[in-house]
């Protein structure tokens, strides 16, 4: 598939593991079903927009919304690029990279989620190191930030491993109550220093623009 009129759709991010690309319907419903069995642990919140308290099929739908929705919004002087991931060809979740205004701010923000089944291997690294490739080798990013909050240790853990620093804290409001969360930055030297993974981009000539590059 090469379209015409959205070439994102083309765009490809590979690790020794996975694949990251925009989803067409079919992938993007697979997703939807991971979304659906579950991300986290029932007891836990660690979003700060609860979309996770939907039944399973909210969930799954919020998810096909929320992909779509990307696509509709998308300009290049505010964009979210939502990424499908797949390990060995298997859907296993969903990475997000996002930025206002790149070509004056050269800055970027990252989310994430992965199913519960794919958890503890790896992975969320891994896809957070494929976005972090495209930004700052592909599209010539001065900085990454990203905000978990305090009590999120595999969130947290991912951005130490990759090189983050504290960033100082804010407060939000979630479902009622304040929560602490920790604000992270990544700029370009660092993230030079730190980066393990090798990480392959495909397609992105033809999309580089949609991006404010």
């Amino acid at each position: 598939m090469k379209p015409q009129h959205w070439p994102l759709y083309g765009l490809r991010l590979r690790t020794p593991r996975l694949e990251l690309r925009l989803p067409d319907l079919e992938l993007l419903d697979a997703l939807a079903s991971v979304a659906g069995g579950g991300v986290h642990a029932p007891d836990e919140m660690p979003f700060t927009v609860p979309w996770t308290e939907a039944s399973p099929a909210g969930r799954g739908r919020a998810t096909f919304q929320h992909v779509l929705r990307t696509v509709a919004d998308w300009s290049a002087q505010d964009w979210t690029l939502s990424l499908a991931v797949l390990c060995e060809g298997e859907v296993v979740g969903r990475q997000d990279l996002g930025a206002k205004d790149f070509a004056v701010t050269g800055r970027v923000t990252s989310g994430s989620w992965l199913g519960l089944a794919h958890q503890g291997r790896g992975i969320g690294t891994e896809m957070r190191a494929a976005v972090l490739h495209l930004a700052f080798a592909g599209l010539g990013a001065q900085s990454a930030v990203t905000a978990a909050m305090s009590d999120n240790a595999r969130s947290l853990g991912v951005s130490r491993r990759l090189g983050y620093l504290p960033d100082g804290l804010n407060v939000a409001a979630v479902r009622g109550a304040p929560v602490t969360l920790q604000r992270l930055w990544l700029d370009r030297a660092r993230w030079e220093e730190c980066r393990r993974t090798e990480v392959t981009v495909e397609g992105l000539d033809d999309c580089r623009t949609e991006f404010g590059a």
